[in-house]
């Protein structure tokens, strides 16, 4: 097989150095495990590609190629094995990732989405890989910003961001390095340097609202800034409890930019939860916080109690809508994310792992009587392990040899809010998860 060597120019040079930029300041020049690419063989992400591979030779860094065949498109396999050849040339290690199964009748975009990033989340984690590159442009961030203008709810992506996939992608970055360039410089580039690409039908149909904003941005010389795209900047100091339970302060939400964006974060961190609630119900939460009065609420899965300085954020131990809280299995050696807050790993077989609500007269005496300390409120959202059918240890409120538990609330709040900043302190932040 012969291998692609990409040969530095000037105008190389000069097109690579807003990519650099991004690649420099977020990821490691001395980690080794690999950097994901998530490539489709359009012309964003094959550029993508050709730009992390020059930056990982010279920094050092191992990149795996990831390519996700959604069986959309008649021609969608011959697509992926091209795509595949052309990561085989650059040297680059590859995966072929598929979309299987039923395909949903309405809403196939958002739902061909959501399966992408979680093909991709599941498969850098095999890999070791902890930041994902996607090639995402400035034509992108606009094109979000005209749909929302026409009602949509489509995010503008943000050029570091936690996975949007939630448990799969935790611990897991998203970079995107190209957002400084638009999509017809970087055809222009790829002509110049004889390379050729795939261009999906799917996104000239009229049909979508994806389509139809990529049409009226054309010919558009410039390109606003989408304000919405932009980093939270660093979060609200929190305190993280043995439920999951997170503690913020009022004043200090209240001093931030959104305050509503931090309160979502939390209700959905704390209850594990998929989605934050919708902004009206945000805000009007936010509201009665602020107001100085004690509260007792419930939203998106998650209890909030607030005294008028601190609020508490809790799950829900009522609340078993989809398959929250229910009883699992755990299997002796393998990470498992469970109820979304927390990852457990069995060290003995037959473990079970549940919610203590319903259970707390069946501890040991020396579980109830350090379960007996915690807020009431608390209690029922503690993860307790079972054998046998019989409760048998608490291990985020005393430690257990049956099983290792992270806690993953308090690090998808940070990551949400701007709290983790490269893959430096990524890596960090996933061997210091703990309750306190």
């Amino acid at each position: 097989m012969q291998l692609t060597t990409i040969a530095p120019t000037p105008v190389w040079d000069a097109f690579e150095t807003p990519a650099n930029q991004s690649l420099n300041a977020r990821l490691s020049f001395d980690d080794p495990a690999p950097v994901a690419v998530a490539i489709s063989g359009g012309g964003d992400s094959l550029c993508l590609l050709l730009l992390a591979k020059a930056w990982a030779d010279r920094r050092g860094r191992r990149l795996v190629a990831l390519t996700v065949d959604h069986g959309l498109q008649p021609d969608s396999g011959r697509w992926a094995l091209s795509c595949l050849d052309r990561i085989a040339r650059l040297g680059v290690e590859s995966r072929m990732l598929a979309w299987d199964g039923p395909k949903p009748a309405t809403g196939l975009s958002a739902a061909a989405r959501a399966a992408r990033h979680r093909l991709l989340a599941e498969s850098a984690r095999e890999a070791g890989a902890a930041v994902i590159l996607m090639g995402h442009t400035a034509d992108d961030r606009a094109e979000a910003a005209l749909m929302r203008q026409e009602g949509s709810t489509a995010p503008s992506p943000r050029e570091w961001a936690p996975s949007p996939v939630w448990p799969e992608g935790r611990g897991l970055f998203i970079l995107r390095p190209l957002l400084a360039y638009r999509r017809s410089d970087i055809r222009v580039f790829l002509a110049a340097a004889g390379e050729t690409w795939i261009d999906d039908p799917a996104n000239d149909n009229p049909a979508s609202a994806r389509a139809r904003a990529r049409g009226r941005l054309a010919s558009v010389p410039g390109i606003a800034t989408d304000e919405q795209a932009q980093s939270p900047g660093p979060p609200p100091a929190l305190r993280l409890g043995p439920a999951g339970d997170l503690m913020l302060s009022l004043a200090a939400l209240m001093d931030r930019p959104d305050a509503a964006a931090d309160l979502g974060a939390a209700l959905v961190s704390a209850s594990g939860s998929q989605g934050a609630p919708r902004r009206e119900r945000r805000e009007r939460l936010l509201e009665r916080l602020t107001s100085g009065r004690p509260v007792a609420a419930t939203l998106a899965g998650a209890r909030v109690r607030s005294d008028g300085g601190n609020a508490l954020f809790v799950r829900d131990a009522a609340d078993r809508r989809g398959a929250g809280g229910q009883d699992l299995t755990l299997r002796p050696g393998r990470e498992t994310a469970w109820d979304g807050r927390f990852a457990i790993r069995a060290n003995a077989p037959d473990i079970v792992v549940g919610l203590l609500h319903g259970r707390m007269s069946r501890l040991p005496p020396d579980l109830r009587r350090a379960v007996g300390e915690l807020p009431p409120s608390v209690r029922p959202a503690l993860p307790v392990l079972l054998s046998a059918g019989v409760p048998v240890a608490i291990p985020t409120v005393l430690l257990s040899p049956l099983a290792d538990v992270k806690t993953l609330t308090a690090a998808r709040f940070l990551a949400a809010r701007g709290g983790i900043v490269d893959e430096a302190g990524l890596r960090s932040m996933a061997k210091t998860l703990s309750p306190s």
